[in-house]
């Protein structure tokens, strides 16, 4: 099974980069690649189980269930319910851990996934680079 990975160290402390990252639908105000995003169903986005419909800036639609959330931990986990990646069983995990000596955040967004064989590179590539990374960018400019 293929897995994408990014981590990065943001110059802010843990509790304020989760803040900006706990709201499952909260991507638009921090991720440069997505244009809108809203709940389905008028859930809260916190809540295990809600789908956030989102559309990227090219004009493609996602949906993703939250599946786990811990604030004390700081991370979620969650799926593509759909997509328009040729990927299947897509599950991510975005998680903040305090760098304690320096009052910093180090953060790390991975997804595991099956696709093509001959496609995981490309993949892997994707995920790590055009998303993680591309979020991380933003939230270091907190």
């Amino acid at each position: 099974m293929p897995r994408a990975y990014a981590s990065t160290v943001i110059d802010a402390p843990a509790d304020l980069v989760w803040a900006r990252v706990r709201d499952f639908n909260a991507l638009p105000k921090w991720h440069p690649d997505i244009a809108t995003s809203q709940i389905e169903e008028a859930k809260a986005s916190d809540q295990v189980g809600c789908v956030r419909n989102f559309q990227l800036n090219s004009g493609e639609t996602i949906r993703e269930r939250l599946l786990a959330l811990s604030d004390r931990e700081r991370f979620y986990v969650y799926n593509f319910e759909t997509s328009p990646f040729e990927v299947e069983n897509y599950i991510a995990t975005l998680r903040v851990t305090p760098v304690t000596i320096t009052n910093r955040s180090f953060v790390e967004w991975w997804a595991e996934f099956d696709c093509e064989p001959a496609n995981s590179a490309d993949w892997i590539d994707r995920f790590a680079t055009n998303v993680f990374a591309a979020g991380f960018d933003s939230l270091g400019k907190m």
